[in-house]
């Protein structure tokens, strides 16, 4: 995030490392069930049932696959700069034209001819999409298809969440959509200074100065920031009710849902962060948040227990 881990299940490209999941495993996408191909990519995009990895221009899918979502396009295997992982279809950015597929209940595995050609960054989590263009605007489609006229142009960043968007426009958070939760309602803090965003299902985070600034539902923790994601953060993720952070020393922090233990175990003493159990260990290159589960990019020789 940062260009190293994967803003609101968009990836770019990072060092090549070993893809290591944590949380559920419902779908086969967690802990073990990585294909072997996987190993070297260079990005990954936590999905709600299915997992990406980028390796060498080609996305690799694993995990359910109910919707076609795992099988991966003949396009998508080549060329591709990025990509972005939702709740059963995929996203992949390819000489600045966007790739769908998978799940299109809402018609966000279709393409619109604005997103076949110019767009530098992608973003999906749901059932929405958002592409930023060339010329700093920004697209949406699928359940939602309106952007404000504040994000027609200047726009620098992008972040779909469950039923709201968040763009990133001189420093400063622009929010629309559903706002149930308080997601859209941005905090003063988060007007300047910003340098990432994510939406997660009904909360937001932005990072600013190295601290995540949180706001929107906070029913499992996810709005409440921890002491160790209010410094040396490089990157954000937020998934659907839990959020990621990467340390400046290569390390993962993850508060938030801990339905299936994607984030930290405050019950126990001293508490437990699950993913250390999955060898989510320093130096992690890039880490991605979803549906109760995350993904990170790990250097291959990194312990698998830490």
């Amino acid at each position: 995030m940062i260009a190293t881990v994967s803003l609101s299940g968009t990836a770019h490209a990072a060092p090549a490392g070993e893809p290591r999941p944590w949380g559920s495993n419902d779908y086969g996408q967690g802990q073990g069930g990585v294909p072997v191909s996987a190993l070297g990519a260079s990005a990954v995009s936590a999905g709600a049932l299915t997992h990406l990895a980028l390796k060498d221009g080609g996305v690799i899918a694993w995990g359910n696959n109910s919707y076609q979502q795992a099988d991966v396009p003949a396009a998508a295997t080549s060329g591709v700069s990025a990509i972005a992982a939702g709740w059963a279809h995929e996203l992949a950015l390819k000489n600045g034209g966007v790739i769908a597929w998978g799940n299109g209940f809402y018609g966000q595995n279709v393409v619109p001819a604005a997103a076949t050609s110019g767009v530098t960054a992608i973003s999906t989590s749901a059932y929405f999409n958002l592409a930023l263009k060339t010329n700093g605007s920004v697209l949406s489609w699928g359940s939602r298809t309106a952007v404000p006229s504040t994000v027609s142009s200047g726009v620098s960043a992008i972040s779909a969440g469950g039923d709201h968007g968040l763009a990133l426009k001189n420093g400063g958070v622009i929010a629309w959509g559903s706002n149930g939760k308080g997601q859209i309602t941005v905090p003063a803090a988060a007007t300047s200074g910003v340098s990432a965003i994510s939406a997660g299902f009904r909360h937001s985070i932005a990072l600013k100065n190295g601290g995540v600034i949180a706001w929107g539902d906070n029913f499992y923790g996810q709005a409440t920031v921890p002491p160790e994601a209010q410094s040396g953060v490089v990157a954000i993720d937020a998934g659907f009710n839990h959020n990621v952070a990467l340390k400046s020393d290569g390390s993962v922090f993850a508060w938030g849902s801990n339905v299936k233990q994607e984030s930290r175990d405050t019950s126990t003493e001293p508490p437990t962060d699950f993913w250390k159990f999955s060898g989510v260990c320093t130096p992690v290159y890039a880490v991605s948040a979803g549906d109760s589960t995350g993904v990170a990019l790990v250097d291959p020789n990194a312990p698998y227990f830490c």
